[in-house]
Order: structure tokens, then C-alpha cells, then sequence
């Protein structure tokens, strides 16, 4: 049963393997689980658009499903909400993972609606994250992200003391997050934000600034904290990096 499994789950996620010590039961519960889940993936045949082995948690909803596009074996948790109120919708690539009570919404406003959000192949976002595209947020493959995430590609303009702020409107410049990076639980990214490939940003961290390639960054406000080499990398760490749940 558990090779049958494995062989299955490898068509998603290439690198997975169960534990010798996983207990049958668990693994009965889990494929009732994912059996629902791929029926539920199906519901998107009522909207005339084809699931591509799409797996959706209980209560996940779409707004605007005709603005999104999605790869092979996109896997959205409990109570997702996607929003895709936008000039350029939302795109998910191949093997993405949403975990559950997430957001992803471009635009709260019908008189301004924002730009887009991109995610793209084998990326994995944890609970409760707000991915925010009013500005712009791309987020590039092969990145692995813990719970509470929250991106904010806007700011409002408040330079006038004597105009309320909500009147003032929005200046929107977009974030960017690279490749292969490994986002911490709780990390918050604000807008005008460009992380480059192989970053590691700190649980708790605010980032409110650009960093480069390979970058350690950590605090509130986040600063670079070491930059990653071969020398510095330890197995540890390459394995959180190169490996991705289910």
C-alpha cells in the first residue's frame, strides 16, 4: 500500500518518500483525504476549465475564476479564498501547495483594481499566508514557505495632514520574490521589494528592502545577516532547501 502511494505522489512531488514508521492507518486516512480532494477539483468542469489534477480542500472558493490560470496538481487547503479581481489575473505553475486559510487576492477595491499574482512550479506556501497583488507579486519556482506569511505590494499616500489618508489614494511598485528561496514562518514583505534567487529570510522577519542573490536576511527591519556560499552551506540547510512536503 505504502509503495502504491509513494509511486502515485511521486507523479506531483518527485522527492517525496514516507517515513518507515508511518502507521496503515494513516495512510488509509490520508488517501481518503486526497481522494476527496481530487473530486472536489473537479468542480472546475463547471466552469468549463480543466483541473489538471487539481486538489481543493473543503470550502475553497473562487472569485473571478475566469482571470486564473493553473498548472498541473495545484493543491489549494481548507478555507482558501482566491480573488483573482484583476488586470492581469492570477497564475499558478505546476505542483503548487496553499495551505489552508490562506488568501491570495489582487484587489479589495472595484475603482482600482490592482496588477496580478504569479507563483510558479513546485512551490509550497504554508497556513494562514495573505498574498496581496495589488502592485504586482511574483513569487519564482522552488521556493518553500512557512505559515503567516504576508505580502503587501501597496502603500497609501498620507502626505497631506489635512485629507483623510483613505482619501489620499495608493502608490503600488510590486514585490519580487526569486528562485529557490526559503521563506520562514511569519515573515512579512512589504511593498517595492525585490528578493533575488537562493535567499533565506528569518522567521518574524519584516522585509522592507531589496536583497541579492543568496542572501541570509533576518529581523525587524530585516538586514542581511550572511551571505550563502558552498563553504558556508551546511547539509542541513541544503536539504530544507532542495526538498518540498507534499
Amino acid at each position: 500500500m505504502k509503495k502504491l502511494v509513494v509511486k502515485i505522489i511521486k507523479l506531483r512531488s518527485p522527492y517525496f518518500t514516507i517515513d518507515d514508521d508511518l502507521n496503515s492507518g494513516a495512510v488509509l486516512q490520508f488517501i481518503w483525504i486526497q481522494l476527496w480532494s481530487i473530486i472536489r477539483g473537479f468542480r472546475m468542469l463547471l466552469s468549463f476549465r480543466n483541473p489538471k489534477g487539481m486538489l481543493l480542500g473543503r470550502r475553497v472558493s473562487f472569485f473571478n475564476v475566469s482571470k486564473i490560470k493553473w498548472g498541473k496538481f495545484l493543491r489549494l487547503g481548507n478555507d482558501v479564498y482566491v480573488s483573482a479581481l484583476a488586470k492581469h489575473g492570477i497564475e499558478f505553475g505546476d505542483n503548487v501547495s496553499i495551505g489552508a486559510f490562506s488568501r491570495v487576492i489582487v484587489s479589495t477595491s472595484f475603482n482600482n483594481i490592482g496588477e496580478k499574482i504569479k507563483i510558479g512550479n513546485n512551490v509550497g506556501i504554508g497556513e494562514f499566508a495573505y498574498l496581496g497583488g495589488s502592485g504586482g507579486l511574483e513569487i519564482g519556482d522552488e521556493c518553500i514557505v512557512g505559515q503567516y506569511l504576508s505580502c503587501h505590494p501597496e502603500n497609501h499616500n498620507y502626505e497631506d495632514p489635512e485629507t483623510s489618508i483613505r482619501l489620499q489614494g495608493v502608490n503600488r511598485k510590486g514585490i519580487k520574490i526569486g528562485k529557490n528561496c526559503w521563506i520562514g514562518s511569519k515573515v512579512t514583505i512589504l511593498d517595492g521589494v525585490e528578493i533575488g534567487d537562493g535567499c533565506i529570510l528569518a522567521a518574524g522577519s519584516v522585509i522592507t528592502k531589496s536583497f541579492p542573490d543568496n542572501s541570509i536576511i533576518g529581523g525587524v527591519p530585516a538586514k542581511l545577516l550572511k551571505t550563502r556560499t558552498h563553504e558556508n552551506q551546511s547539509d542541513d540547510t541544503r536539504n530544507l532547501l532542495r526538498y518540498q512536503s507534499v
